[in-house]
């Protein structure tokens, strides 16, 4: 595939207070290091000056994260009033994000919620990763769920893989990544909770993907669906050959809307399970905002915000 450059920024969604791209893999969000010689900073700036806030240090209000191997649709808020109504979504969990997958070996249950707890990785050598509740040296497991349904099965460079569609209904570090590993189904092209085998010495890239995102804000719903990156056009390492659920049909269930919020009806609503997923267990409800809670958030609002990434 064409490799990431300061010119092939693309846009999938503009409006007069969020921009949303398709971000390419292998390429950070920003960098304070001199070496990194693209970042999507840095293709913001060449492709929208104009738009640049001076008042934030990087230039533009990343309202969450991706990975810097993930690929997919990131939202930029392109004002101080919309990064704080981007920011009460995330904060009230109204925020809709679904992602594709290449997992490795073939996954027998069509669909299921992942509900291990997730915490840092305390291990010598293992630094800045993650664990799951029950692993040696996980410190401070969270509850974290995801739902998977399963949509084809096939091989990639020869070894069975499953294509999945995965919606984290929490928030944690690497928690896609993490849940995966801990099916005993590894990211494809993940190095750090799986490794390459069989055919191919290393995939090109990791294979994850933020494919839908929904942000219903109280003024403007912003809603981006991106193209399928994994499929054979663009791959040929990728051969699937049985087909367990239309792609179509789960969007179909992502954009449905279900009961308003408590706030009423806006421009979209929170969407509902994924269909044959069942009601997943409810996140754990949030204690009451502390003063120092408070202050995180008015320090957001001076720059920008990072959302734990996937």
């Amino acid at each position: 595939m064409e490799p990431g450059s300061v010119e092939n920024l693309c846009i999938v969604y503009r409006s007069q207070d969020f921009l949303v791209v398709n971000k390419h893999w292998d390429v950070r969000i920003d960098s304070k290091t001199w070496r990194e010689t693209l970042t999507l900073q840095k293709q913001l700036r060449h492709r929208f000056p104009e738009l640049a806030d001076p008042d934030t240090y990087y230039g533009f209000r990343f309202c969450h994260q991706l990975d810097f191997s993930t690929s997919g649709a990131l939202c930029v808020a392109l004002n101080k009033a919309a990064a704080g109504s981007a920011y009460k979504c995330f904060k009230e969990r109204r925020v809709t994000k679904a992602y594709l997958a290449l997992v490795r070996g073939h996954v027998q249950e069509s669909q299921m919620t992942i509900t291990y707890a997730i915490g840092r990785n305390s291990t010598e050598g293992r630094a800045h990763t993650m664990c799951i509740e029950g692993t040696q040296g996980c410190e401070n497991p969270k509850p974290s769920l995801t739902e998977l349904v399963v949509l084809e099965l096939g091989l990639y460079a020869g070894d069975p893989v499953s294509k999945v569609l995965l919606r984290p209904l929490t928030g944690r570090t690497h928690q896609l990544r993490v849940h995966c590993s801990a099916l005993g189904h590894p990211i494809v092209g993940d190095l750090t909770y799986g490794q390459a085998s069989g055919g191919e010495d290393q995939p090109f890239r990791m294979m994850l993907h933020a494919f839908y995102l929904r942000i219903p804000t109280r003024t403007e719903c912003v809603e981006v669906c991106t193209s399928d990156p994994f499929v054979p056009t663009l791959d040929p390492c990728w051969s699937p050959h049985s087909l367990v659920q239309p792609l179509d049909q789960l969007i179909q269930a992502l954009r449905a809307a279900p009961n308003p919020t408590e706030e009423g009806p806006g421009p979209c609503s929170p969407s509902m399970p994924l269909p044959g997923s069942g009601q997943p267990p409810s996140p754990p409800a949030k204690p009451p905002e502390t003063e120092a809670q408070q202050a995180s958030c008015l320090q957001w609002l001076s720059e920008w915000v990072l959302e734990p990434d996937h």
